[in-house]
């Protein structure tokens, strides 16, 4: 198993203007006169556009508190995996941190039931839910655990699975095979009814777990493929769309009510306008991104998903996850997804 330092050698900038732009991140940007001083981190590479915008935030937050705020930026898994991290902003070693709802999970059990399998349809249906009445929901769930999360979600995208063996066309093809999985008990449950062999792995791992065959595939989004630059070690992309899945923006509960009002809505409004952007950044970059990973060598293929939907009806996932989140907050994600059997 590999040590956290190979994903950010992997994710390192190509191009010199890329690279001027964002040298900074990670950086400390805060001074001693700075009233109120923050950590911010996550396990995304640094060129992903939710690095980017949280880095124009960062910028704005200052600007506009005349330096009170401060806020530093460690990307790419710089402070541990994500488990790790999540037990940090807990204990209030780092402020803020954008976290899957689906490993989330581990905590606040409710927070994964975006994840549920081809709940979503598209971008228009995921917005409405978890802008809406459902993703109101689920914060007020995160919010029992002295965790505050802002009202937008960040946009990871629909997830698909990598392979360096074979397409992956039907369910059957997931028999026995050895994928990895964030460490998240929805994603486990769903491969197990696959039939498949997970394997949860913190991001920080990925890659090497990849090079080395310790799996043979994975899942994410595009974006992510190509920027973790997945493709060096993947062959195969199957545009399965299994899941869509976000990131909350968490921080700690008790730092945060600490932050007077005005800086609270300062922080809040950057953090807000972050986020609407970066999900535009996403939408953009998806319509590129098939095109761009085909010229590194990947072969994409497009399978039906009604013999996944299928087999995991059949293995009692849905009604598994039912029993698990409550009929209250099935309802309340059936009320965009429609009936999940």
């Amino acid at each position: 198993m590999t040590t956290t330092n190979q994903p950010t050698r992997r994710s390192l900038i190509t191009g010199t203007a890329a690279a001027g732009a964002l040298a900074s991140v990670g950086a400390p940007v805060f001074a001693q006169s700075a009233e109120m001083t923050f950590k911010w981190a996550n396990n995304i590479p640094v060129t992903h556009p939710s690095n980017i915008r949280v880095r124009e935030a960062v910028e704005a937050i200052k600007k506009e508190s005349n330096g009170k705020v401060e806020i530093q930026v460690f990307p790419n898994n710089q402070l541990g995996g994500d488990t790790d991290m999540l037990s940090q902003v807990r204990s209030g070693a780092i402020d803020f941190f954008p976290l899957s709802g689906l490993i989330l999970q581990t905590l606040v059990p409710l927070a994964g039931i975006n994840g549920l399998a081809f709940a979503f349809k598209d971008y228009q249906t995921v917005w409405a839910a978890m802008d809406g009445e459902l993703g109101a929901f689920i914060r007020a769930a995160i919010a029992k655990v002295n965790l505050h999360s802002f009202d937008r979600i960040l946009d990871n995208g629909f997830r698909n699975i990598t392979t360096s063996t074979k397409p992956i066309n039907t369910a059957a093809d997931l028999q026995g095979f050895k994928i990895r999985v964030p460490v998240s008990p929805l994603w486990t449950s769903m491969f197990k009814a696959f039939g498949a062999a997970p394997t949860g792995i913190n991001f920080s791992e990925v890659y090497s777990a990849l090079q080395t065959k310790v799996v043979e595939g994975q899942e994410n989004p595009l974006a992510i493929i190509d920027i973790a630059k997945l493709y060096e070690v993947q062959k195969f992309v199957s545009m399965t769309g299994h899941m869509w899945d976000g990131q909350w923006i968490l921080a700690n509960g008790k730092r945060w009510a600490g932050v007077p009002a005005d800086m609270q809505a300062l922080i809040t409004k950057h953090v807000t306008d972050a986020v609407m952007k970066q999900r535009d950044d996403i939408r953009r970059l998806n319509n590129g991104l098939e095109a761009q990973l085909k010229a590194k060598g990947m072969t994409f293929n497009y399978p039906d998903v009604k013999s996944f939907r299928d087999t995991l009806s059949k293995a009692g996932f849905y009604k598994e996850w039912r029993g698990k989140f409550g009929d209250e907050a099935m309802a309340k994600l059936e009320k965009y997804s429609g009936k999940l059997a």
